[in-house]
Formats: structure tokens, C-alpha cells, sequence
């Protein structure tokens, strides 16, 4: 692997099923660069135990999103998959941060205000979420980090970091930049809003055929008759034929516009392609799932690897600091 080569960090949390906005914002990505660039790929589990407080249901769950990473084409002779618990560094780099950072910044990270906002009694974690995550992108050098448009304040805040970082202590990071592709900046969910587990809005990635449909027929739209013009720029739905729909998309928008389609319709060939689509990741993900010890390894494997690079930049930061 070349010297020169760029590098990639991020990562998913193990906290419920992946949907199609975690897969077209962030997760199909990696698969996408992951022959052109030094890919760090990691299960956030410490962030996960912000919400998941059943031992268990958290390592089953860290287990799935390995599954899932594998299931979506990611290879490990190419990508480092690792859980981030399985890297001290991590935490240790989080606390010297915390150590930089003042509580009114970070009372403006937009997690934080949204959990306030909606009267949550917010635990620590969840207010100091974003310098875990500053910890987690800074300690392997990346050029890059894919996210979905929810996630940018956070490479932002990474960025933040690092340059107080450096101002105080000298040249020790790299600054990473945002990768976000404009055509899934935010995903539409079922109900309009933002696809997001938080909103139960969501397309599962693995669903079954019957589970896709019934999601697929529900999705909402307005009242417009079967022969009555449409906007496709205005419609969930539409939305949706653009990821999927492939060469039949300028068809499709022209019935819209010409009021010859209705959503009924719509939305069944939506199922068909979106169908035609994902199941040869379910059938993949079925057959990697009954091999859950090649699957582990391959999480040792990494953490190993992972290990090596984070403990030599945190040798760096400690003798920046004085440690």
C-alpha cells in the first residue's frame, strides 16, 4: 500500500437495524473508496452506550453492524473493520480534548440541543459525544470523512479541535474535510421528515421482500388524483426512484409531470426496483451470517491493526501535552 495514499475514517453505531439513508450517506461509500483510499472503517460501540444499556442486546448488535459492513461489499484485505472499544486510544485522546474544550461550545452541537429541546434528561455522554467522535477521526490522519449532511458539525468540530489543538501545542493533526455526496444529503424517510431511526421513518437495508413493500406502500403523499400532474421534485416517493430507479427515472418523470401515473403505481414500481436492488445484500448478509466466528476474527483482525496506528499518533499527542 502506497505511502502516499489517502486515508478514510468513520464509522456506524450498533444501535438498531441500518436503513437505506445510513447506506446512501455513509455506508456505500465506504465500499466506493475503499480501492482508492487507506480505509479505517469502525463500529462505534462507545457511542452506542449513550442509549443501549443491555449488554447483550449491544454486543449482538456490534456483531450485526460487522455482518452489515461485509454484507454491503466491504473487504477486509482492503479495510480496517474494527470495534472502537477495542482501541484504548480513543478514550484517552476524548479526555485530553475534553481538557480543551470549553462547555459553551459544546453546548451548541446540534445533538445536544435537539435532546434539550425535546426535554430529555441528557447524560453526559450525549453532551460529550462530539469529542469522543473529534477523538475517533483525529487519531488516524484521515483526508476524508463520509457522513450523511446530519453528521458534517461533527467533522466540523473535529476541525475545531485540532486546530486548538495545534495552536497550543504545535503541528500534531491533520484537518480533515466532509465527504458528502449531493445527491443523498438528507434522505427522505416514510413520513417527510429526515430519514432517521430517532423518527421510526425508516427503510431497513436487509428488509425482506413483504417488510419492503409494506413500508414502500406507506409511504405519505398528498392527495393528487392518479391523472392530475405532479411535481416529482416535491414527492417522497419520487425521491426515493432517483437512488433505485435507474434508467427508467426520466419515464417515470415525465408520467409525473403529464398526470399519467398515480402513486399506487408509483410506488409498486418503486418496490420492484428497489427489490431488484437490495436482494443480493440480503442474500450476501444471510450467508455471512452463518459464520460468525470468520466474522469475529475479522474484528480482531482489525483491532490489531487499528491499534498499531492509534497508539503510535497517541505517543505523538502525549509528548505534545507533557504525559
Amino acid at each position: 500500500m502506497s505511502q502516499e495514499q489517502k486515508i478514510i475514517l468513520s464509522g456506524v453505531k450498533p444501535t438498531g437495524r441500518p436503513h437505506i439513508g445510513n447506506y446512501f450517506g455513509a455506508m456505500k461509500q465506504f465500499v466506493d473508496l475503499q480501492t482508492e483510499y487507506r480505509s479505517f472503517i469502525m463500529i462505534a460501540d462507545l457511542h452506542a452506550l449513550t442509549s443501549v444499556t443491555e449488554a447483550e442486546i449491544l454486543r449482538r448488535e456490534t456483531l450485526d453492524v460487522a455482518i452489515d459492513y461485509l454484507a454491503i461489499g466491504l473487504d477486509p484485505e482492503r479495510v480496517t473493520i474494527f470495534r472502537q472499544s477495542d482501541v484504548p486510544a480513543h478514550t484517552e485522546l476524548a479526555w485530553i480534548f475534553n481538557c480543551l474544550t470549553t462547555m459553551p461550545y459544546l453546548a451548541r452541537a446540534h445533538a445536544f440541543k435537539d435532546a434539550e429541546a425535546k426535554n430529555r434528561e441528557v447524560n453526559v455522554g450525549v453532551f460529550t459525544y462530539p469529542i469522543l467522535m473529534a477523538a475517533d477521526i483525529l487519531l488516524y490522519d484521515p483526508d476524508l470523512v463520509p457522513v450523511g449532511q446530519d453528521q458534517k458539525q461533527h467533522v466540523e468540530i473535529a476541525r475545531d479541535t485540532a486546530e486548538k489543538f495545534n495552536r497550543l501545542f504545535g503541528e500534531v493533526f491533520k484537518l480533515p474535510e466532509a465527504l458528502i455526496l449531493d445527491q443523498v444529503k438528507t434522505l427522505i424517510g416514510l413520513d417527510g421528515q429526515k430519514m432517521s431511526k430517532s423518527y421510526r421513518n425508516t427503510i431497513p437495508l436487509f428488509a425482506d421482500e413483504r417488510e419492503l413493500k409494506q413500508l414502500i406502500m406507506s409511504i405519505k403523499t398528498d392527495s393528487k388524483s392518479e391523472t392530475e400532474a405532479k411535481n416529482p421534485e416535491e414527492c417522497n416517493v419520487f425521491a426515493l426512484h432517483k437512488l433505485f430507479s435507474g434508467a427508467i427515472i426520466p419515464e417515470v418523470k415525465r408520467r409525473y409531470v403529464e398526470g399519467a401515473i398515480g402513486y399506487r403505481e408509483s410506488k409498486e414500481i418503486l418496490f420492484e426496483q428497489m427489490n431488484h436492488y437490495l436482494e443480493p445484500l440480503r442474500a450476501k448478509r444471510v450467508e455471512i451470517a452463518s459464520r460468525p466466528d470468520e466474522v469475529r476474527a475479522i474484528l480482531a483482525q482489525g483491532a490489531g491493526d487499528a491499534r498499531a496506528v492509534a497508539e503510535a499518533k497517541l505517543a505523538k499527542i502525549r509528548e505534545a501535552v507533557g504525559l
